[in-house]
């Protein structure tokens, strides 16, 4: 188990808000495990494993994030790509970098150091992950939103992080996030240029990084440097609160029932999630009977049955 040392991730600690976007400051930037000749060894461990999806430079803001790797296809390898990431035209992430033990230390290090503090405001860290992207010049990650808080930190190069808060209707509905968390779906979350005026804005570099609510729309920007940034995410008792309660309302949509939006009825909430919760369940556990993979989300780490 690590130790729990100094918060490695800077910010406001006092008056932070685990649903409100804001800057924070880091210590990893010159971390030995960050560095380019370390990442290329762990992408050859992790896509093996199939923990690594890339595309080309050619996606933009408005390419749907699901089908980027099928609609700008990088065809190089993993390794191949860091090696030459300067010019390689190339997005590419190493995904759930804690299923590989040495970077799972990492995760721990980082995680474990602010725990204390996210849980005096939002308990139950748990389902932790972490997530690597490597960049070529000018590259963009296409709009979307995540199901996780997520702390993200620049190792290296500049970029410019766009992040909306998780409440805006303007930018991503209420019936696109029932379809994200009903069916993991983001057809409904669409960009347009009009939006980046209502967005918190983040130019960063090495130190610097942005924290993220769950389902916060975000859109990276990476400058005229290749980008090494890191991912801390977790879920914690709010997210899963949230996660069911738009689960609920895009499944009973599906059956013609259209509720109140997530949090016009406080009341309504309760009553759905109490209800939600053990239906999932039941279901879920249908799927491990059948021998479908279910995600344990109060596991400490995403994907803890470790290859």
């Amino acid at each position: 188990m690590s130790q729990i040392s100094a918060p490695l991730i800077e910010l406001d600690w006092k008056n932070f808000q685990p649903w409100k976007v804001t800057a924070v400051r880091h210590r990893l930037s010159d971390h030995d495990l960050l560095q380019p000749d370390q990442l290329i060894e762990l992408s050859k461990r992790l896509e093996e494993r199939g923990r690594v999806r890339t595309h080309a430079s050619s996606a933009t803001a408005d390419t749907p994030f699901n089908a980027a790797p099928e609609i700008h296809p990088n065809s190089s390898s993993a390794a191949d790509t860091l090696k030459r990431i300067r010019d390689a035209k190339a997005w590419l992430s190493l995904l759930n970098v804690q299923t590989d033990a040495t970077y799972r230390e990492l995760v721990d290090q980082v995680l474990d150091s602010v725990r204390p503090l996210v849980e005096a405001k939002d308990p139950n860290m748990s389902y932790r992950g972490g997530w690597i992207f490597v960049t070529s010049p000018n590259t963009v990650t296409p709009f979307h939103i995540d199901k996780e808080h997520n702390f993200i930190l620049q190792i290296q190069g500049r970029k410019t992080i766009y992040v909306w808060d998780p409440d805006d209707e303007v930018v991503v509905s209420q019936k696109a996030r029932d379809l994200f968390h009903a069916r993991h779906d983001r057809d409904l979350i669409v960009w347009k240029e009009e939006f980046r005026k209502r967005a918190h804005r983040f130019e960063v570099g090495p130190g610097d990084g942005a924290y993220m609510p769950s389902t916060a729309p975000h859109l990276v920007e990476v400058g005229d440097e290749p980008s090494i940034t890191m991912s801390f995410t977790y879920y914690t008792d709010s997210t899963r609160r949230q996660s069911m309660l738009h689960y609920a309302r895009g499944h009973l949509a599906d059956r013609g029932i259209a509720l109140p939006n997530v949090g016009d009825s406080q009341l309504l909430d309760q009553l759905v999630y109490m209800g939600a919760t053990p239906v999932r369940a039941t279901l879920r556990a249908a799927r491990r009977l059948a021998g479908r993979p279910v995600a344990a989300e109060r596991a400490r780490y995403a994907h803890h049955k470790f290859s």
